[in-house]
């Protein structure tokens, strides 16, 4: 067993952090190598395992990413963008796969990416799920089909606990519907509608984000249009979806040149 690759979890406590684990520890292809959260934690310094209410894993919570980082294969990461980004400088440091789930990234942040990514493999996605990045394929080739006379709506749906908005995944469906019609997102989005904002500005893309409950992730992409509406729809109804998707791009990614990678280069989708 000791001489399959080794995987750190950062924000082991988290929704996905806990998820993680226990794909990976249910996986005949990886091991658990290092669980991390934040300095202060109470988890800190207990054994994973009972910390998640179970039994012991062998593997107790660190607030250290250098030690543990050093000997490992690769890191999954869904935590925050500040930390994030101070984790890729370790996970370069020590050449070891950084797999990103974060969402929320700046351009600033996303630049010291890109940056770590010359010593070591990242591979970055809003969504790590095959059927998102399928979808993210075929909302560039419909925005592509269909001239302005079609107005492009991304709609996301999530549960009352997620910070930000929109969605990670709805950006990058906004992002593929740009590059489809071959503009710039910047320019042509619309994320705020409130009061009277006047009529809808012809080849925008607008963004509505919905929270509630327990929802795990839904997204809509419509094209209306006079008379007809094309709607292109995700639904996950269960997060292990993207610890899966994780866990095959932190396989995927151990022996591979360093640079910046998404799920589309993990799946075979990328147009490159």
């Amino acid at each position: 067993m000791t001489d399959l690759p080794g995987i750190v979890v950062t924000g082991a406590s988290g929704r996905m952090g806990q998820m993680l684990i226990r794909t990976i520890t249910e996986s005949p292809r990886v091991r658990l190598h290092g669980a991390l959260e934040r300095s202060g934690h109470d988890w800190v310094g207990r054994d994973v395992g009972a910390a998640m209410g179970g039994a012991d894993l062998g593997i107790t919570v660190t607030d250290d990413p250098l030690e543990t980082f050093a000997t490992a294969q690769a890191v999954v990461d869904f935590t925050s963008p500040a930390a994030t980004v101070d984790f890729a400088t370790v996970t370069a440091q020590a050449r070891c796969v950084h797999v990103i789930g974060t969402t929320g990234l700046s351009d600033a942040d996303i630049a010291r990416l890109d940056a770590a990514a010359r010593h070591a493999v990242i591979v970055r996605a809003g969504n790590m799920s095959l059927g998102v990045n399928l979808l993210t394929q075929l909302t560039k080739k419909v925005a592509a089909a269909l001239d302005e006379d079609f107005d492009i709506e991304v709609i996301e749906a999530h549960h009352n606990q997620k910070v930000d908005a929109p969605s990670g995944t709805a950006l990058m469906l906004g992002q593929a519907a740009a590059d489809g019609r071959g503009v710039m997102l910047d320019a042509v989005s619309d994320r705020g509608r409130d009061g009277i904002t006047g009529k809808r500005e012809r080849g925008h893309i607008g963004f509505t984000a919905i929270r509630g409950g327990d929802i795990v992730g839904e997204h809509d992409v419509l094209f209306a249009a006079p008379g007809e509406r094309i709607v292109l729809r995700h639904v996950a109804t269960d997060r292990g979806i993207f610890a899966r998707g994780a866990l095959k791009a932190a396989l995927w990614g151990i022996g591979r040149k360093p640079g910046a990678y998404d799920m589309l280069d993990v799946l075979g989708l990328s147009e490159n």
